[in-house]
This record gives structure tokens, sequence and C-alpha cells, in this order.
């Protein structure tokens, strides 16, 4: 019987491998099917702005997940969800650090300021339809110390985040405020994701009952 639901509901594709997207939509009671990591460039074109990179590397995933699931039996036919997360100081954007010294100098831009993390969203349905929207939220740091941001780089925490810091986890100690969508400065703001799937026809409150 479970399996015939099973079968019957329609299936998500995340375009993505980051855990943490995976984390936050079980928190709110959607399964992924499918993870399909999306290899894109994500370098910005000339004088791209942020949100504009978050947006256009959001479709892009999509895209290219939507390619990818259309040759297997297991995701053709699914809704994919795919975003991207970027941090920026104005029209600065700030890298997704593998190097010790950009983290380091990513922590101390951050310092005392506010920045902003857009988080760019896109859903292509079964059908073919495309949806997209773009989530903004504001983060105010703390000043950081030396010894601070010496101890913070020495984690490791800060390799492959956007922005150099994770604010899920020792970095939150460094936030003063946010104005604007926690979730989506872990990578996937949920209201948003949920509101854009039921609206085009995914069950996403299905599964609820099941967790009681």
């Amino acid at each position: 019987m479970s399996s015939d639901k099973t079968s019957q509901r329609p299936r998500l594709v995340l375009a993505s491998a980051s855990p943490r997207r995976y984390a936050l939509l079980q928190q709110i009671g959607i399964e992924p099917d499918v993870l399909i990591p999306a290899d894109v460039d994500e370098t910005p074109l000339k004088n791209e702005l942020p949100r504009k990179l978050a947006q256009r590397l959001a479709a892009e995933k999509a895209k290219t997940a939507a390619g990818i699931a259309a040759k297997r039996p297991d995701a053709s036919g699914a809704f994919i969800l795919a975003a991207d997360t970027v941090v920026a100081v104005g029209r600065r954007i700030l890298p997704k650090c593998e190097f010790v010294d950009e983290a380091g100098d990513c922590l101390r831009l951050l310092s005392g300021r506010t920045h902003r993390v857009w988080t760019g969203l896109s859903i292509i349905t079964p059908r073919g339809a495309e949806r997209h929207r773009i989530v903004e939220t504001r983060v105010r740091f703390k000043r950081l110390s030396g010894d601070e941001i010496n101890a913070y780089l020495a984690t490791g925490e800060w390799r492959g985040k956007a922005g150099g810091y994770a604010i899920q986890g020792l970095a939150g100690g460094f936030v003063i405020n946010i104005i604007g969508s926690y979730p989506s400065v872990v990578g996937l703001p949920l209201y948003e994701s949920m509101s854009m799937l039921a609206g085009e026809g995914f069950p996403t409150h299905q599964r609820w009952q099941d967790r009681i």
C-alpha cells in the first residue's frame, strides 16, 4: 500500500550535493527522492551584481539537473529544485573560500559591518515550467579581534563556504542580528522553497502525519 502511494507521489530532485540543503528540506518534512549535483561554472560575469549571480546560477543548476534527470528512470518527470547562495558587501561578491588567506580576508571585511546574503531559488516542474525567486538577508557581524579570526580559521569550518563562514556553526557567535531568512543564509530559504513547490502542485505537507 505504501509503495503504491510512493510510486504515485510526485518525485523531487534536489540539484545539490550540499548536506545542509538536504537537511533543511528534511526539517520541513520534504525528502528529496534523488540528489543530482549540478556542476556549473560559478565565475561571476563582468559587472554582474550579486543578486543576479545568485539567480543565474540557481537557474543554470536547475537546467543542468533537469537535463540529467530526463535520462534517468528514477528522476524523469520529477520536480527540480536548485539554489545558489552568494555573500556580498555592496557590489563585491565574496568567494566560496578554499584557501585560508582568502577566508581571512573575508572575515576581516565582514568584521563589524552588515553584509547581504542572496539566495536564488529555481524550480522546474514536470511540465517544464520554470519558476524563480531571489531571497535577500542582511547579516551583521560583531567586530572581530585578530585572535577570534585566527581561532576560526584554525577550525577549517570556513572551507568551501561563501564569505568564509558557516552561520550554523561556530561563526553563529559572530552574528549580532539578522534581517531576513536564517535558513537562506545556511543555504536554502524554507518558506520560499515550500511555497514555490506547493504553488506548482507538489504535496509539501503529505508526509507530515507520517512523522507523528
